[in-house]
């Protein structure tokens, strides 16, 4: 992962600015995993205002350009990043497919919804990364399929040292905008949260599964 600190700072901060991301190291939520986090992140939010999702649609196609070259078209994971990766694909002027976490019961059964050739190339779409597994799922089923995936870009990753491992062992590379250092800095910078805070915050980050709001 190579970051931009201008625009991890810049993702940073419009996370921020419209709660897309939380902080609240004295309340933490409770993940669907079951852990306790200090932080939560919903980047769906973004798509309700226009100029940050224009910012985020406009810097992550650019990204892409810069470090996977033009793909034959964008895969977004279901359903965090269908909506951005949409938004991706029209910015370049591509195709847009979608992978669901599992193939359906019904119908076509399809996992991989709307139409690429075998052979095609395309860079993934997510929205968030944590331990990668659901991202990698999708990129399992792609090369199931036969499309060769160039890589992965996401919104924003909390750094994970599984997530690193996981996406090693898949040989994908993973492109984000923002990551966790930079979005505690921001938070720190603009006084969103205090020193004391920030310790808790990240010490939670090295060991997330263990960690227990004091």
């Amino acid at each position: 992962m190579i970051f931009n600190e201008n625009t991890a700072k810049k993702t940073a901060e419009v996370l921020l600015q419209v709660n897309a991301i939380k902080l609240s190291p004295k309340e933490p939520f409770t993940w669907a995993s079951g852990w306790k986090s200090p932080i939560y992140c919903d980047n769906r939010i973004i798509l309700s205002f226009p100029p940050i999702r224009n910012y985020v649609r406009e810097t992550m196609a650019k990204q892409i350009d810069r470090h996977f070259g033009k793909p034959d078209a964008i895969a977004g994971v279901a359903t965090g990043a269908i909506g951005i990766g949409m938004l991706v694909a029209e910015y370049l002027g591509l195709p847009f497919i979608y992978v669901r976490p599992d193939a359906k019961g019904h119908g076509r059964k399809n996992q991989i919804e709307g139409f690429i050739d075998k052979g095609q190339n395309v860079v993934v779409v997510e929205d968030l990364i944590s331990t990668g597994k659901s991202s990698l799922n999708a990129v399992r089923a792609l090369k199931d399929a036969e499309i060769n995936v160039k890589g992965m870009i996401a919104i924003f990753t909390y750094g994970f040292e599984i997530a690193a491992k996981n996406f090693e062992e898949e040989h994908i590379e993973l492109q984000t905008l923002s990551n966790y250092d930079s979005l505690l800095k921001q938070a720190l910078d603009t006084n969103y949260i205090t020193e004391d805070q920030l310790k808790t915050l990240s010490e939670w980050n090295i060991n997330p599964s263990e960690w227990n709001a004091i």
